[in-house]
Parts: structure tokens; C-alpha cells; sequence
């Protein structure tokens, strides 16, 4: 099956429980899809929590360095008249 199969797929199960249930129901079916898809690839360890907590913070992460800041501006010079 390829990536646009499986979209085309996911794109009909979404639609399905949305003229089903509600819209509301359709997206928790989504969240609850994508929660127990993450769990599956964690436990088959194609998924390192710690470099998911880098690409999301910020700051890079728990035990990788800052990014570097922006370099200072030059010093002004005195002008000499």
C-alpha cells in the first residue's frame, strides 16, 4: 500500500465518522489513532522520546547544549575630531 493509498484511506475512515458520529468524535478518532501509533512505534523502537523532546523544545532539550545566540554588535568607535 502506498502513502497516497493509506491517505486516501485515512481520509475516507475520517469522513465515515464524521457523517457517522460528529466532527468532534471524528478528530478524538484521529487523536486516539495517532496516540496509539506513537505507542506502537515506541515500543518497536523506531521512536527516541529524547530526541522527539529536542525537536520539540525550544531550548533543544534535556542534555543538548543551547543554540547559539546572535552575535553581539560591534562596538561603536569614538569619533576623534
Amino acid at each position: 500500500m502506498t502513502r497516497k493509498h493509506f491517505g486516501a484511506l485515512l481520509g475516507f475512515a475520517f469522513v465515515a465518522a464524521w457523517i457517522s458520529f460528529n466532527f468532534g468524535y471524528a478528530l478524538l478518532c484521529l487523536v486516539g489513532a495517532g496516540v496509539f501509533y506513537l505507542v506502537a512505534s515506541y515500543l518497536e523502537g523506531e521512536v527516541d522520546i529524547a530526541e522527539l523532546q529536542g525537536r520539540l523544545s525550544p531550548r533543544g532539550g534535556v542534555g543538548q547544549p543551547a543554540p547559539p545566540s546572535a552575535p553581539a554588535p560591534p562596538a561603536a568607535r569614538a569619533r576623534v575630531q
